[in-house]
């Protein structure tokens, strides 16, 4: 046994408000608009030409499809002919895209946005849904340093982190077998910390500076030239141990 369904009898259309719940959205957003006063939308009053889209409407219909993460100008089109609340809000209107992009760049519409905003924050905090100290109510995560890069996977630092442990090791068992540097008091045979990479870079730049003054000191041609290709090596192996140091310690705050 079936529900009665049938495409080829008439349903008389309803008003699209029967269908939404009582707590829907689309109320809030609506009581909210109703709240501005008429002085707010004068200057998008005119005489001439078409009969514009009430302005009231259209802050309705894309503050209502800004809580559903709608931002395009196509996107709102579209919700205007499939969400009932959508519907409900435009009374059967049906801006494009176009239209609806041009409201949205009129110069009032910024401090209109605005005042709407701080009165429904006020009506929140008044009915006891926010606290007085909140400065938003949409769930947003905000890093001190939001770049594309500031969420990590643990997964991934995990692997990068003993990747590096590995490097460090090659790095510092090269440094001992060439008698680079003298060797350095180890915490763990294992790995190298970040003190100790950093103790390694610094006991690295003291060999370079070293062979820079022996440069500076001398006036023969062919001693300073062998001089020059005698720092390479420690130039570049100071180059790798400041950047594992750095490495280590980004990969520490990660983990933490």
């Amino acid at each position: 046994m079936y529900k009665e369904y049938t495409m080829n009898q008439l349903v008389l259309p309803l008003d699209l408000e029967v269908r939404l719940q009582e707590n829907d959205i689309a109320f809030a957003v609506h009581d909210l608009v109703e709240q501005i006063p008429d002085e707010a939308f004068e200057p998008f009053w005119r005489t001439t030409g078409c009969p514009a889209y009430h302005p009231r409407m259209m802050m309705k219909i894309v503050l209502c499809a800004y809580t559903q993460s709608a931002f395009s100008g196509r996107k709102i089109e579209g919700l205007l002919k499939d969400s009932l609340r959508m519907m409900w809000l435009a009374q059967g209107h049906e801006p494009s895209y176009r239209t609806i992009n041009r409201f949205r760049v009129h110069p009032a519409v910024a401090p209109i946005l605005k005042a709407a905003f701080v009165a429904f924050r006020c009506h929140l905090v008044e009915t006891g849904e926010i606290d007085e100290e909140a400065i938003f109510i949409d769930g947003t995560k905000i890093e001190a340093n939001a770049n594309r890069y500031t969420f990590v996977w643990r997964r991934a630092v995990e692997r990068y982190s003993a990747a590096l442990v590995e490097k460090s090791n090659q790095l510092y068992d090269e440094l001992m077998a060439d008698q680079v540097i003298p060797e350095i008091e180890r915490e763990s045979p294992d790995a190298l910390s970040v003190q100790e990479l950093e103790q390694v870079a610094a006991r690295l730049e003291e060999k370079i500076e070293a062979i820079d003054e022996e440069i500076a000191s001398t006036t023969d041609v062919a001693e300073r030239k062998r001089l020059r290709a005698e720092r390479k090596v420690p130039r570049r192996l100071h180059k790798q141990a400041a950047d594992f140091a750095a490495r280590k310690r980004r990969y520490e705050e990660h983990m933490a």
